[in-house]
């Protein structure tokens, strides 16, 4: 196991790209995915344990905190979480602060992959694909250069009472926006939004992607979809589909993902 470890929770991608930025900038990092259950729990050997998710609906993926409390970190180690959104941070980093304390934590902003709700550039400050991924770049080494230097925070992570009263309803948002799929005659059964869901809950039946409700709204398939045959609602079909530029479906379904140091110097 290497010396820094990184669990991520992405989606379309935002997340893993910039998990792998920061791991770069750290002296490198074993970055364990957690779409589904963490092949590795048992990080107690690492000098630094991080965490990156997007926020749904909020807050954290409900699964990354559900896997969070299988985790085992050493007491001694430097922890460290990120959260990815399109605005507003939301009370994941809260949260997982309650399973897992942070020695550190940051917020950053990037293009939205929830395609029902507003368009992908609809981020905050507002930007195109290009510039909005420089952007995140630059956020990473930034961040990373905290993480190296193992700073920490003063404060916790904030506790929005209104994103609090969001997340709870999320769970039955998430299922009802789940049962909207559709899925037309452009479909060509790649299987690719099976190999995607994290929660398994699409098959390929008569030729053709079936999507059921057990949806946590990462909207990878969709969003990845190489014939744009998935939407939820007539506004999905209207809207530019977007994932991160530099990830690929075989990147998002990789269990484990070691990184290298971008240079060698350093610890």
């Amino acid at each position: 196991m290497h010396k820094n470890v990184i669990f991520c929770y992405s989606g379309t991608g935002n997340c893993l790209n910039f998990a792998k930025n920061v791991a770069e900038n750290i002296g490198g990092a074993d970055i364990i995915m957690m779409r589904k259950r963490p092949e590795i729990t048992d990080v107690t050997e690492a000098e630094r344990v991080g965490f990156v998710f997007p926020c749904f609906g909020g807050g954290a993926p409900e699964d990354v905190l559900k896997y969070a409390k299988e985790i085992k970190v050493s007491p001694s180690a430097y922890t460290f979480g990120i959260s990815m959104s399109a605005s507003y941070a939301g009370i994941g980093l809260s949260s997982l602060n309650d399973i897992i304390p942070l020695n550190y934590w940051a917020t950053v902003t990037h293009q939205c992959s929830c395609i029902w709700l507003f368009p992908h550039d609809l981020m905050m400050p507002k930007l195109n694909v290009a510039d909005a991924q420089a952007r995140s770049e630059k956020l990473a080494w930034e961040v990373a250069a905290s993480i190296k230097l193992k700073r920490n925070k003063d404060k916790k992570p904030p506790r929005n009472p209104v994103n609090a009263i969001e997340n709870k309803a999320w769970t039955g948002i998430a299922a009802k926006k789940a049962a909207q799929f559709k899925v037309n005659n452009d479909c060509i059964a790649c299987g690719q939004c099976v190999r995607l869901c994290p929660r398994e809950n699409i098959e390929i039946v008569d030729g053709k992607a079936k999507i059921g409700t057990n949806c946590i709204q990462c909207l990878g398939c969709l969003q990845f979809c190489p014939k744009s045959a998935i939407s939820i609602g007539e506004i999905t079909d209207k809207r530019e589909h977007y994932h991160n530029p530099k990830v690929t479906v075989d990147d998002l379904t990789q269990s484990i993902i070691h990184v290298e140091a971008a240079f060698s110097s350093g610890t």
